[in-house]
């Protein structure tokens, strides 16, 4: 895919609404469709899943989105990336955590018959892009007839637009990642 060509179709993976609402105005504009997977069993505690669930689900029916909500199982996450609490951020639990994720996501666009799949995760500075692409590379080679999508959204001026529309639309902005492992050591 060059950067003119875009899926006209992406199950796109989303870990809260300040990351998600730019990259999905920039779909809009780009004539390319999302169906948003809000897919996030690392969060911790629940309370803390519910609100983003919730930010993001107001925010795709405000624009006439799909929304599909996976479950929440924060025990499989944790035997997932077992060994791994210790890792610092950016280290070997996030990789874990972004397979476990995107595995799921290409398997949820699988189902749905959906070709491509990306996340919202590549928009965050806090975050590996290698990490986030060997990631989402790697599940769409464990599911057949899915393609990972390549992009960088921290670009274009989606990172200012994202910080413009946090402020316009008055978005819940989480502290941390969203781990037990991620919370800052100040209480957060």
């Amino acid at each position: 895919m060059t950067t003119e060509q875009y899926p006209p179709r992406v199950v796109l993976h989303c870990c809260c609404a300040p990351c998600s609402s730019a990259i999905l105005e920039w779909m809009d504009h780009h004539g390319v469709e999302p169906v948003i997977y809000y897919c996030n069993p690392n969060i911790y505690p629940r309370e803390e899943y519910e609100i983003r669930k919730n930010e993001i689900t107001r925010y795709a029916q405000d624009k006439e989105l799909t929304i599909i909500d996976d479950d929440y199982d924060h025990e499989d996450w944790l035997r997932y990336i077992k060994g791994m609490e210790h890792e610092p951020e950016r280290g070997g639990r996030c990789l874990l955590c972004f397979r476990y994720r995107l595995l799921r996501t290409a398997r949820m666009a699988q189902q749905l018959g959906i070709g491509h799949i990306t996340t919202t995760l590549a928009s965050s500075r806090w975050k590996s892009l290698e990490q986030i692409n060997a990631a989402g590379l790697w599940a769409a080679e464990s599911t057949e007839g899915v393609t990972w999508w390549d992009r960088n959204w921290r670009k274009g001026g989606l990172q200012e637009r994202r910080n413009q529309l946090l402020r316009e639309i008055g978005f819940y902005n989480q502290q941390y990642c969203g781990c037990e492992f991620s919370m800052r050591p100040q209480g957060v």
